[in-house]
């Protein structure tokens, strides 16, 4: 059986009508996956949870939203801490690559989008070091 990416693109081969449409329609649904995969776990946990709710234990359906709020805030929390310590970066900057990767890239830009981003960050240092430095020498 064929993926839809092998459909798609065998129909844009062949100059099958409504190709772009497929393509399109196709692109749009991997980049709505792959920002449902970076959500995290609450859309499986909260039906999970209500569901444990309605099956009539109010105990364990309390206990299991308590520990799906604290770890899914500790994952908002501690993935940008954690970046942020591994690489000498503004975490704002962090952030930005995370959100922006996420939005152009999907699940891959969580990690492509802050390295893209420190690398541009730091070549504009070097660069602003470069150009500063040649001034002091002249001077001095």
């Amino acid at each position: 059986m064929t993926s839809p990416n092998e459909t798609s693109a065998g129909m844009q081969t062949t100059g099958a009508k409504g190709a772009d449409a497929a393509s399109q329609s196709l692109q749009r649904r991997l980049a709505w996956r792959s920002t449902l995969q970076a959500i995290g776990m609450l859309p499986v946990l909260i039906p999970a949870v209500i569901w444990v709710y309605w099956s009539g234990h109010p105990v364990w359906g309390t206990v299991l939203l308590i520990w799906s709020v604290i770890v899914s805030l500790m994952d908002i929390v501690l993935r940008p801490m954690l970046a942020r310590r591994s690489a000498d970066l503004p975490l704002l900057l962090i952030f930005a690559g995370v959100i922006g990767g996420l939005i152009a890239y999907g699940l891959v830009g969580i990690f492509v989008g802050p390295v893209v981003l420190a690398v541009a960050y730091t070549l504009l240092l070097a660069w602003i070091e470069q150009r500063v430095a040649p001034s002091r020498r002249e001077g001095g």
